[in-house]
């Protein structure tokens, strides 16, 4: 099975907790005014590729951590779903961002598959009128960071829980945060 794809990068310290490897998947139907990578909107752009051919590139990598970003990685499910099913076999910490709700994300069994795999979802639709450079994780205030597997268990949304930005230091090295 393929999957169109835009970007693979590798070490991002933005789009979740830790260095993490991010898949930005290609094609997305909400087009959001502000989008900050609207050259993934098209279902047509990008590089199609074999979903192992992917997994094998991820899995090449030291992080444990992927995040699936776009475009709607929920516009393209199964092949999204096959890369999270053999990723969690090797114990991946996996986030998603998505226009679309958890609520709508819910009643979509195709989709629904998908978030099952999904440990932290940011959902929702990015709004330029609530946009904020503050923000952790997230580019508007609409916008949900969901413990995915707590939602599920419980069946109401549970928000996942930020660390408190600390100061990190590593004298020997002269870094300091």
């Amino acid at each position: 099975m393929k999957i169109r794809y835009s970007d693979l990068i590798f070490d991002s310290i933005v789009d979740g907790p830790s260095l993490r490897t991010v898949l930005f998947t290609q094609g997305c139907s909400h087009h959001c005014p502000g989008c900050h990578n609207m050259k993934t909107w098209s279902t047509e752009g990008g590089e199609l590729v074999e979903v192992d051919e992917l997994i094998e590139k991820i899995l090449a990598q030291r992080s444990r951590a992927l995040t699936f970003s776009g475009g709607e990685p929920f516009e393209q499910p199964t092949q999204c779903t096959l890369i999270a099913k053999e990723l969690k076999k090797h114990q991946f910490n996996l986030w998603a961002y998505s226009g679309y709700t958890y609520e709508q994300i819910l009643s979509d069994p195709s989709k629904l598959e998908l978030l099952q795999h999904i440990d932290v979802l940011v959902d929702g639709r990015f709004e330029l009128a609530k946009k904020s450079l503050t923000l952790q994780f997230k580019g508007s205030s609409n916008q949900r960071i969901i413990d995915v597997q707590k939602s599920l268990k419980h069946n109401e949304i549970v928000l996942y829980k930020l660390l408190e930005k600390t100061e990190f230091r590593r004298k020997r090295e002269g870094i300091y945060i």
